[in-house]
């Protein structure tokens, strides 16, 4: 059965075999590409590999086949490497509109290329060169994502199934990219915004930028390969979007609260970078006027001392912000869990989506 570390292994060596193919492409064309060849690889050498478990668990859900040794797991494999290939792209982009230093404890790809002209003693200014080089780097992989996805669904005998799975696809890159400019819109035009709205609009983000992709859209895909009826994509979506919101919801509080040794991020980059989360929204209404406003002057400031940033740590964990996103979370992954119970589904797939769902939900990073 491909779960677990089995599943990770497979969607790696395919992930691999792929960017083997597409190397010597670029190798092809000049050795001077070597950069985009080893930053590649290195952006999808690690990571928790969530939107490949859960599209291969769509899959399962409708075929119930993953102990089948004759299932032919090619299509959703391929498309479980490609969900991987366009989230490592959103993440180069995504560190470039945040002007992150950092990827899983690691210099972000704009860093990287930074770092490659500045050593090799180039003319220019080096970060300009890197944020240039990034946003390419990020463009390539987007396009041998949807070339991933091909691939597989070329050798899916049902064209409809093929052609269902191609439309989520594209939907989910839609939404995303939507997503992320609600996102950078809000930490820019919030104030123009009546309080009452921040919170309905730091959900919007999440549904779009977050919750959809990262669950919702790759559990659709895997059951869409599989040939799954309507009312089994209903109910995985029923599953998938609450989940993602929970899961959404997590990264906020670890995006102010986390651990860097284990987030691979500084402490508070979150308060730095200015974000209008959920959690900002409800620290805002619970605050004093006074609190707020210290609050609203200090956020996506990029130069957060230590001090500052405990200090916006305990305001916001003060006025119970905290444990209402705590709340929200458990709220969403119960709804989500009522929701796999009474799907059409394999009973292996619910037991697998259980575990994911919990994992998703509580995670530390």
């Amino acid at each position: 059965m491909a779960h677990g570390s089995r599943l990770v292994d497979l969607v790696q060596h395919r992930i691999e075999d792929f960017l083997a193919d597409r190397s010597s492409i670029l190798r092809s064309i000049s050795p001077d590409l070597a950069p985009l060849n080893a930053f590649s690889k290195r952006f999808l050498s690690g990571g928790k590999r969530f939107r490949a478990r859960f599209c291969y668990w769509g899959w399962e859900a409708v075929t119930g086949r993953g102990g089948d040794p004759g299932a032919d797991l090619y299509p959703v494999v391929s498309a479980a490497a490609a969900l991987e290939l366009f989230h490592a792209a959103a993440l180069i982009h995504d560190d470039l509109i945040d002007n992150s230093d950092t990827r899983r404890g690691a210099p972000s790809a704009h860093r990287l290329f930074e770092r490659v002209h500045a050593e090799a003693g180039w003319s220019g200014r080096a970060d300009e060169y890197g944020r240039a080089s990034a946003i390419l780097l990020g463009d390539l992989l987007l396009g041998w994502s949807d070339e991933l996805l091909d691939e597989g669904l070329e050798s899916l005998g049902d064209r409809r199934a093929a052609r269902a799975a191609r439309t989520e696809f594209m939907r989910m890159r839609t939404e995303v990219t939507a997503g992320q400019y609600l996102d950078i819109l809000e930490e820019r035009a919030w104030l123009t915004r009546p309080d009452a709205e921040h919170r309905d609009r730091a959900e919007r983000v999440i549904v779009f930028k977050a919750a959809k992709y990262s669950v919702e859209a790759p559990l659709a895909i895997g059951a869409a390969i599989a040939g799954g009826s309507a009312q089994q994509l209903h109910a995985l979506r029923d599953f998938g979007l609450p989940l993602g919101i929970a899961y959404q919801l997590r990264d906020d509080l670890l995006g102010v609260f986390g651990d860097p040794e284990v987030t691979g991020k500084p402490a508070g980059d979150d308060l730095r970078e200015g974000k209008r989360t959920m959690l900002i929204a409800i620290a805002r209404e619970r605050l004093s006027s006074g609190q707020r406003s210290i609050l609203d002057e200090l956020l996506g400031d990029p130069d957060l001392g230590p001090d500052q940033v405990r200090m916006l740590q305990r305001t916001i964990d003060g006025c119970g912000a905290v444990d209402e996103v705590e709340g929200l979370i458990a709220t969403h992954l119960a709804t989500a869990t009522d929701a796999l119970a009474v799907a059409p589904i394999s009973r292996t797939a619910k037991s697998e989506l259980v575990s994911l769902a919990e994992a998703v939900a509580r995670r530390a990073s």
